[in-house]
Parts: C-alpha cells; structure tokens; sequence
C-alpha cells in the first residue's frame, strides 16, 4: 500500500463485500481493493449507522485477504469506540491482513458521510485515536485520517482538522463529502499528505474521474458501493423475471457461466490437487506393499 501511495498516478480501489468479488477484481487488474463499513452493514440487511462490531468486520475481512494479494482499504468506522478500543482496532486489522484503515471524526452513532445532521468530535479526540492507532501498530498499518467536518463546519474546519490529523501522524487523509471539483482541488493545494477521494453515487459530490482526482494530487480513489448497488439491482431484476414467467431463459445472457464462475474460483486446481493427492497417497501404499512382500 505504502508502494502504491508513494509512486506516480492514482490507484482505484474497488468496493469488495465477499471474497470471490475480491478475486474477480483481482483478475481484472486492480492494484488495490477496498472494504465499506456500509456497504458491509447493507449486506447484513442493517444500515450504516455503526451498529455492526470490529470483530464482525475483521472475521469478514479476513476471508477476504485470504484469496487475493491484494492490498486491502479497511473503513474501521470510527475506530469502533474510544482510544483502547482504536488499538484493539488496530490489532485486529493487522491480524487478518489489512493493508490500511481509515478512522473518521464522527460523534457515534455515525452516519454516511453524505447525509444530513453529522455531528464530529472535537479535534482532541480525534488526534488521541490517532495517536492510539498508530502506537498500536506492529506491521506499518497505513492509517488513513478521514475527516466529516465539512458538512458540519465548513471547509476550512476541514482543511485544519486534516493539517492537524497528519501532525498527530496520519499517513493519509480521506476528505469525506467535498462538493466540488474546485474544492477538492483546494484541498489537495491545502493539505501536504498523500489524501484518499470517494467517489460514492448519490452522494454529495459529484461525479468526477480517477483521471480528474490524479491530477488534482489525489493518490487514491475508493468507489465502495458501486459494485454491490450493481449486484443488488441485477438480483432484483432476476427475481421479478423469475417470479413473473418462471424460468430464466430470457436473463441467460447477463449470467456468468458455470465455466466462467469455476475459472474464477481455480475450481480444476482443486480437482488436480485431490486428483495428485490420490496418486500420491496410492504409490505410497503400493510401495508399502512391495516392502512387507520383500
């Protein structure tokens, strides 16, 4: 991840919410993967207003890691409570594997970053979270600083709050919600760290390119529920065809194949590997055999 942020360009980091997506994006050629709070809590039919545990993120994460290389983005919400909860946070992440984790400055319950009436904590504790992630840190944890107080105090609070968030040692900044490509293009001239941009749909900012973010200075852009709305909108459409004429010869097309779906998964990898197991275990007994007869 620290690679990534460091050389020119900009990485898009997909949303992931189960493992086999994660691979298919790997497949397709992403540098780097990203894990929604929200979109996590969508899944488990709950909304995004921190309800969901760090335990409950991390044991999904971790399924995650486990089938790609890829560096993983992590939303830890707000750290899932106070500073000894940040470090516990920040223990749990390392272990399942997590390349990096952003915290946010929000009052619990939290919300969507682009939804009215947010409340941020004062600048104190924001900076105590930080400084607790980042003593807590064994394995390089790229922490990323994610501020809400635009929609709460202005951009300028913005602007300061993320000044401050590096001082106390963030290694990124995540400006949640900016309204405007001139303001984000104010931000990047404003703040001296690698910074992170989401380009949410429905959102409050408009829709702008990785293209457009690179060369405003930004190092990472996250799409976190593009892929997941796009799933749930396909089930949908598959379930009033299903439910209307009872079959689904007419939505064959927009269906991967069981072939695609296997080559996805290296489902002839594993029948190769029982298949050589066998053979294996067999010349073993065979050769057992030989030596009681000798």
């Amino acid at each position: 991840m620290r690679h990534l942020i460091g050389k020119p360009g900009i990485t898009i980091a997909p949303g992931v919410f189960l493992p086999v997506v994660a691979m298919l994006a790997e497949r397709k050629g992403f540098k780097a993967l990203y894990f929604s709070g929200g979109g996590f809590a969508n899944t488990l039919g709950l909304p995004d207003l921190g309800i969901t545990t760090a335990t409950e993120v991390f044991e999904e994460v971790r399924k995650i890691t486990r089938v790609t290389s890829l560096p993983l983005i992590v939303d830890a919400d707000t750290g899932f409570g106070e500073t000894l909860n940040v470090s516990r946070t920040v223990a749990l992440a390392e272990e399942a594997g997590v390349a990096a984790i952003h915290i946010e400055d929000q009052v619990m319950p939290k919300k969507c970053g682009h939804l009215p009436d947010k409340q941020v904590v004062p600048e104190e504790e924001m900076v105590k979270k930080i400084v607790s992630a980042k003593r807590a840190s064994n394995k390089g944890l790229v922490l990323i600083a994610r501020t809400d107080s635009r929609g709460v105090e202005g951009f300028d609070s913005a602007v300061e709050r993320s000044r401050l968030y590096v001082r106390a040692g963030a290694d990124m900044v995540f400006p949640e919600a900016l309204e405007s490509e001139a303001e984000f293009t104010e931000f990047a001239k404003k703040v001296d760290a690698p910074l992170l941009a989401n380009m949410t749909e429905f959102g409050k900012t408009p829709y702008i390119s990785a293209q457009q973010f690179e060369k405003m200075g930004y190092k990472v852009v996250i799409f976190p529920i593009t892929a997941l709305r796009a799933a749930l909108k396909t089930v949908d459409s598959v379930f009033s065809e299903l439910l209307s004429r009872g079959t689904q010869k007419n939505v064959i097309d927009s269906l991967m194949t069981r072939g695609e779906m296997y080559d996805l998964i290296h489902y002839y990898s594993y029948e190769r590997q029982d298949k050589d197991t066998e053979q294996a275990a067999l010349s073993l007994i065979r050769d057992t055999d030989k030596i009681k007869k000798a």
